[in-house]
């Protein structure tokens, strides 16, 4: 754990939806495993399911437990994804349709119990960072209840420098901390990318760190490899099989 007593810990949102979260996430994660530390994906709330076996399984949560590496995670299944929709829709429209309510509190309850579990936590959003959770609360209050740095997900496209800028004002006005950001090219390679990556890095007060070609099967293992993570990482070590420090700068 770091000296604050509470595992390093990011929450990944994005410009969009369909912009890699979970790819990028997840890679976080296989960084983290890497290091020796204790780590676990969480899904708070999760859009889109399949019913597999008699159970119902939304992919981006069956991506980020395989990419974690705590123990017992099937018993912490529940706080792992909280709130699991069937309906692949925004938050608000999917709770409404099944008649239930996101609760922030049981969110954070959930955190907190993984807290305890792990060294390192990668907290992955839904869609972009304002996304209604009903009609009091989206994804950015949550964000903020949590205390977490941010990590920008970026969809290398016309209009991502807007998109970006704009959803790093809205980090900033919840107190909240931009850590970093990755540049991804889900949708192949854009028009002018170095000249769309140098105004994203003049314009954003946080370190690039990776871009992420378009790849055909990407896995987290090969994503790890493209993402420089010290600015993250850097400040943190293993002292012992139960705790991370902050390292002597």
């Amino acid at each position: 754990m770091s000296t604050s007593g509470l595992p390093v810990a990011f929450f990944v949102t994005g410009t969009d939806t369909e912009v890699g979260k979970t790819l990028i996430s997840c890679a976080l994660l296989t960084c983290m495993t890497q290091r020796g530390w204790r780590s676990v994906g969480m899904k708070p709330v999760a859009a889109g399911a399949v019913l597999q076996d008699g159970v119902w399984s939304n992919e981006d949560v069956v991506a980020l437990t395989g990419a974690s590496n705590l123990p017992a995670l099937d018993v912490l299944a529940a706080h792992i994804n909280p709130y699991l929709f069937q309906v692949p829709a925004a938050p608000h429209i999917a709770a409404l349709q099944e008649q239930r309510q996101i609760d922030l509190g049981l969110i954070v309850s959930s955190y907190e119990h993984l807290s305890k579990q792990a060294q390192a936590l990668i907290v992955e959003g839904v869609g972009g960072f304002r996304v209604p959770f009903n009609d009091t609360h989206d994804s950015a209050d949550l964000a903020q209840q949590l205390q977490l740095p941010v990590i920008l997900v970026i969809g290398m496209r016309l209009g991502c420098i807007s998109h970006a800028l704009l959803t790093a004002e809205a980090i900033a006005a919840r107190g909240l901390t931009l850590a970093g950001w990755v540049a991804n090219c889900m949708q192949g390679e854009m028009a002018y990318l170095l000249e769309n990556i140098s105004a994203l890095q003049a314009r954003l007060p946080a370190p690039l760190l990776g871009c992420i070609p378009r790849l055909e099967q990407p896995t987290p293992e090969q994503v790890a490899e493209l993402l420089q993570v010290g600015p993250l990482f850097g400040q943190f070590e293993l002292v012992s099989s139960n705790s991370i420090t902050t390292a002597e700068q």
